[in-house]
């Protein structure tokens, strides 16, 4: 059977109108060969977003903007299509958020799924959000340190102001004076310094020698450390026999012997006994001291005539 030319051309024809409108909605964000569903959110500003700006979850591109048009109740809102062209779950609690992607301001937007268990179904409207731009949140980084560099310049100026007209010619003069003097003092500070870093470089060979001196005992102790040992283990026997022995039962002792000799005193102080006459009865002494010396006469006398006391006799 043959085509004839004018079926070729109808067809051809077509074709060409069919790609046409599939192109024309392509570009307008909408893929007439796809099972896409399409979601809604309402904005009061849309902050530069346009049709066929890309619309992600979680980083991964997964629809288009495909339609934009204010809301024919005429308040000012426009209504945003998002065509999502994958079957992923979205939650309907939701948001679309309109946020920028470069420096350069591109705009696109961003499904921040929502925690319900309901989900969203095709035709839904979804809560809307409007992210601030990096101009705006450079903006309000920046806004309150100018603000207060603006604040700090102008009390700078009061300050400056207040000084200029309190400040005399003469007064200027003290200040200069004293800055001056000031330098002076700073000046002999300095001397000072020198003066104690020489006497410091005097003094190091003396702090040299102290701490040659401080290591040899170092060394004397390290290398008399057994006898040093030895010593603190005698000190402890020590200790322990001292701890072992009676010395409370030895005091005790002790103390009765001591008030047993301050009685015998006291007695012979009072004249108590024979040692106590002896000592403060003078009679006594001098009994004694005649018989004495008639014993030593007596004595004297055997000695030169003992004759007169012993007779001999042979027979």
């Amino acid at each position: 059977m043959k085509i004839s030319k004018e079926t070729k051309i109808g067809a051809l024809f077509i074709v060409g109108a069919v790609l046409l409108i599939w192109g024309y909605n392509f570009l307008k964000g909408q893929d007439l060969l796809s099972n896409n569903r399409t979601f809604y959110a309402v904005y009061q500003n849309v902050s530069g977003l346009a049709k066929a700006n890309p619309v992600y979850i979680n980083g991964m591109q997964v629809g288009q903007v495909t339609e934009m048009y204010f809301d024919p109740s005429e308040n000012g809102t426009i209504i945003v299509g998002l065509s999502i062209h994958i079957d992923f779950p979205i939650p309907k609690d939701s948001n679309a958020e309109i946020l920028s992607t470069d420096l350069m301001g591109t705009k696109a937007v961003n499904l921040n799924l929502g925690s319900a268990k309901i989900m969203a179904m095709d035709g839904d409207t979804l809560s809307a959000k409007l992210a601030a731009s990096l101009t705006e949140q450079v903006e309000a980084t920046i806004g309150p340190l100018k603000k207060r560099a603006e604040d700090l310049l102008g009390n700078i100026d009061e300050i400056l102001s207040s000084l200029h007209a309190v400040l005399s010619q003469e007064q200027v003069e003290k200040l200069k004076s004293s800055i001056a003097h000031l330098e002076s003092t700073l000046g002999g500070a300095d001397s000072l310094i020198q003066n104690v870093d020489g006497f410091v470089a005097d003094e190091k060979t003396r702090a040299e020698e102290i701490l040659t001196n401080m290591e040899s005992i170092t060394d004397n102790f390290k290398n008399n450390n057994e006898k040093l040992n030895g010593i603190i283990t005698n000190f402890h026997r020590i200790s322990d026999d001292l701890a072992k022995a009676n010395i409370a039962g030895t005091l005790t002792s002790v103390n009765k012997s001591m008030s047993d000799f301050q009685s015998i005193m006291d007695k012979i102080n009072n004249g108590e006994g024979n040692l106590g006459m002896l000592v403060n009865n003078d009679s006594l002494y001098l009994g004694l001291e005649k018989s004495s010396r008639d014993l030593n006469l007596l004595l004297e006398d055997i000695r030169l005539h003992p004759k007169k006391y012993v007779k001999l006799s042979l027979f």
